[in-house]
Parts: structure tokens; sequence; C-alpha cells
């Protein structure tokens, strides 16, 4: 940690665990929440689908699975090891996942992940939900730099991350192990003070 070496944390621990986490506003009257025993289905679905599953290597075996992975999800907020958002209409079910993995307080920085549900891609939803959570990271979490990683055999991925601002910064080569071997990997990235 940043912190040992006598520099103080960029964001001080507690931040998350002390706090629920928030529902974020999006346009179109969509929003991020966190998951509940109720967002189970859709992350079966997720688990099956091709798309999702080729690019996250996400796998989810039944209900009973999925709500373990979503209890897993509010441990861990409260540990501050990760924030992980479903994507809805008010009332309504999930349809995609965003979040911030690997999240360092103290260096103030985390990755960004997300995916959507074939019946929510095309529409700007993931851009929306990328530019949001940036936001919040950013601005009202206190964190320094975030960065979002995608398979160079994901362009739709790289639209996404150049849509919501985040800058390239190069190609990993070889960092990434899918079913079909290892792909090497875009970097982009936001850090605090950047322009949206």
């Amino acid at each position: 940690m940043i912190s040992s070496a006598g520099i103080p944390p960029v964001v001080p621990a507690g931040r998350m665990a002390d706090r629920a986490q928030p529902v974020l506003d999006l346009p179109g009257g969509r929003r991020l929440r966190p998951w509940g025993p109720e967002d189970a289905d859709a992350l079966v679905a997720a688990g099956q689908d091709p798309a999702i599953r080729r690019w996250n290597l996400f796998t989810v075996a039944d209900r009973a699975d999925a709500r373990t992975r979503i209890a897993r999800m509010h441990e861990r907020w409260r540990s501050e090891t990760g924030a992980v958002w479903a994507l809805a209409r008010p009332d309504g079910p999930a349809v995609g996942l965003i979040g911030l993995n690997d999240v360092d307080l103290a260096g103030g920085s985390a990755e960004l992940v997300y995916w959507l549900l074939p019946a929510a891609r095309g529409g700007g939803l993931a851009v929306a939900a990328t530019r949001r959570l940036a936001r919040w990271a950013l601005a009202d979490l206190g964190l320094h730099r975030l960065r979002l990683c995608h398979s160079t055999a994901n362009p739709a991925s790289c639209r996404v991350a150049e849509k919501a601002g985040f800058t390239f910064e190069g190609t990993q080569r070889s960092a990434l192990l899918h079913t079909d071997g290892w792909h090497d990997q875009h970097l982009h990235a936001r850090v605090a003070g950047d322009p949206e």
C-alpha cells in the first residue's frame, strides 16, 4: 500500500464501508443500483450469454450460485475491495452489470468493468453507465485513476471506453487468458481532472 511509505492514502479507509452503496441515476430513466436477491435470474442469463462468457469468462450455474455471487458483491463493498451495480429501470429487472474491481483506496485506483444482456446492447447504455460510474468514482469517492481494459478483439468495448472519455494508453501484449488462448488487451484510463 502506498500509505506504508509515509504517503497519506488518496481515499481514507472507511469511505465506502461507512455508508450505503449509492443509487446513481442515468439518462433515460435507468439507474445503477446495488444488486439484490431478486436479480438472480439476470445473473443466470448473463452466465449463459455467449458474448458475456467470451469477454468476461463469466459463468453462473443456477439461482443459488447467483445469490451467492450477489452476497459477495455486498461483501466487496463492505471490505472496500470492489463495488458492483445492476443497471436497471426503477423497480425493473437488471439488464447489466457495471462495477469497480481491484479497488485500492490508498493508491486511489480501480478497474472499471461492465457487461450488458443482449436486449440492452446498442443503445448507448454502456457508455452512459461508464460515464456516470467514472464521475462518481473520481469526484464523489475520490479515486485518482480508473482503468478500463479489454481484449483487442473486442472493438465494441474500445468504442465504449473512447465515448466515455477514457484515453487509450496502449496495448498490453498477451495480457488476458480467454478460452481461445491469450489475447492482447487495450488499456484505457481516466484520471481526476480529465474532461468527460
